[in-house]
């Protein structure tokens, strides 16, 4: 869905929620049962996971438990046909933990980086669990005598993470167009392509990105804008070039259109 306002403003629909992996060597989603009131590494791994299956826990990187995660959690639970309780135990962390087609974020960057480092993915480290994606996991399996199915699950990582030190977190800085948009707009829905109502969350730092350049899931420090997370991808971005969420739509045209910095983690 895309609406233009003059040529300042490019509108797409996009998800958000910013978070780090905890960084090698600490403990993993799936060491401990985690449930509200922690605050915890984990808690941020396992808000990493909650969206790339399509939740949205909250909007800031905390690593707090707290209601929007019980929440999410919750309806991951009662998709799964698990116990409802909201908390995130060994059975519900290791059904998280099994990636597949259509999910996205971090965990796929993690995913691609680790199959790049055993040289069975050649594409982009985008963020998207796609045909490409899949494709590296089936061959993988096939070297390790696994179950060829294209879903990495608890054994598929068990073998990439020998090979877990070189995927660690990296940073780059570079310059682009960036343009603003809302949610808040005739004809914006305010769904984004993971299904999240950003009029829910209207002080979420989200930015549409191309994939290619900034993967899908990056953390990105804007200047002038702040921390926000590259949640999703759009037809009209292509390049060195982003699209910043503002709450309103005064907000998002008096940002224009501009060259920025920025620093991208992932």
């Amino acid at each position: 869905m895309k609406k233009k306002w003059g040529l300042a403003l490019v509108v797409l629909t996009i998800t958000g929620i910013g978070l780090f992996f905890p960084s090698i060597g600490e403990a993993t989603l799936g060491d401990r049962t985690l449930k509200k009131g922690m605050v915890h590494n984990d808690v941020k791994e396992l808000q990493e996971y909650l969206l790339a299956k399509g939740e949205f826990p909250y909007h800031t990187a905390t690593g707090y438990f707290g209601d929007i995660t019980v929440e999410a959690v919750k309806e991951f639970q009662k998709k799964k046909r698990l116990k409802v309780d909201g908390i995130a135990g060994p059975q519900t962390n290791n059904k998280l933990k099994v990636l597949r087609s259509g999910d996205m974020g971090m965990p796929i960057i993690k995913l691609q980086r680790l199959l790049k480092s055993w040289g069975h993915y050649n594409g982009s480290i985008d963020g998207i669990y796609g045909s490409g994606t899949k494709n590296a996991v089936i061959q993988f399996q096939k070297k390790m005598s696994l179950t060829a199915d294209g879903i990495a699950g608890p054994q598929t990582f068990n073998k990439l993470n020998d090979k877990a030190t070189e995927v660690a977190n990296s940073t780059k800085e570079l310059t682009v167009e960036s343009t603003a948009y809302t949610a808040y707009c005739n004809g914006c829905s305010g769904i984004t392509k993971l299904g999240i109502d950003l009029k829910k969350y209207p002080d979420g730092k989200v930015v549409a990105v191309d994939p290619n350049v900034i993967p899908l899931g990056s953390i990105v420090e804007v200047e002038g804008y702040g921390t926000a997370v590259a949640a999703d991808i759009g037809g009209g971005i292509t390049g060195n070039e982003l699209d910043l969420f503002f709450a309103n739509k005064t907000s998002a045209l008096n940002w224009g259109r501009k060259n920025v910095k920025v620093r991208v983690i992932n």
